[in-house]
């Protein structure tokens, strides 16, 4: 898929899903703008992957869930490349437990990241989305988001909940050139599952009819295909790659 001349945000880019898809737009030939939280390291890593690839990059800190911080990360990536064309919400945490047992700073602390650190990026790129009457946005949601998951009342709620603003958007700047979609991962190996006991990993697993743990490539050759050309008629749809896990 060519993304030549395009350029890209994702957040969370610097591991994981988020790291796969930035190295995937990459080897398409987009400019790619990743944020990361805390681990520098990690995003100057991504950095010299992507530009291993010929592309162009930039890594900014930046706390999703702070809308001053948000804008200065648009800010200097259309600074650095002069315009945004794709805009992948990759960022998220967990704080897992029971509900009778979360806190209040679990819960809070999970919506503010997952939820509303997608609705303050895609608020501040839709203005100059418009402008040029061309964008992508692709929102990582969960398997979580479709079917619940004990012990993550908040993680569900929070990736359920960008489903309902992929589709609301999408209705909203339809017209304007712009698709919004989601894709919504099952389990797949990266350092938040590498945490997880065996037990509970192989319990995950036998849920999976293809029998096997996903891999964060796979995952982001769904979310290229979103913001390709050969996607531009599609808009409000939520894409699991899950290995079937939902069905």
């Amino acid at each position: 898929m060519d993304f030549t001349g395009k350029t890209a945000i994702v957040t969370g880019g610097s591991r994981g899903i988020g790291r796969a898809v930035c190295l995937e737009l990459a080897r398409g030939g987009a400019n790619v703008a990743l944020c990361y939280a805390g681990n520098e390291a990690a995003a100057q890593e991504t950095v010299k992957a992507i530009e291993s690839l010929g592309a162009k990059a930039l890594a900014v800190r930046c706390d999703v869930s702070d809308g001053a911080q948000v804008e200065t990360l648009v800010n200097e990536t259309v600074k650095a490349f002069d315009r945004v064309d794709i805009l992948v919400n990759n960022a998220g945490i967990t704080r897992d437990g029971l509900l009778m047992r979360m806190s209040e700073a679990d819960f809070d602390a999970v919506i503010a990241a997952n939820l509303r650190g997608a609705f303050l990026c895609m608020k501040a790129v839709t203005r100059p989305m418009i402008r040029q009457k061309y964008g992508r946005i692709v929102n990582l949601s969960s398997v979580v988001g479709l079917r619940g998951n004990a012990g993550q009342v908040n993680y569900a709620a929070s990736k359920a909940g960008v489903i309902g603003m992929t589709k609301s958007l999408a209705r909203e700047l339809a017209a304007k050139g712009v698709t919004v979609n989601a894709v919504a991962p099952g389990f797949i190996d990266t350092d938040m599952t590498a945490a997880m006991q065996e037990a509970a990993r192989t319990a995950v697993q036998t849920s999976i009819p293809m029998g096997r743990p996903g891999a964060a490539e796979d995952v982001a050759h769904a979310v290229a295909f979103l913001v390709s050309e050969e996607a531009a008629y599609i808009t409000g749809q939520v894409l699991a790659v899950d290995g079937g896990m939902a069905m």
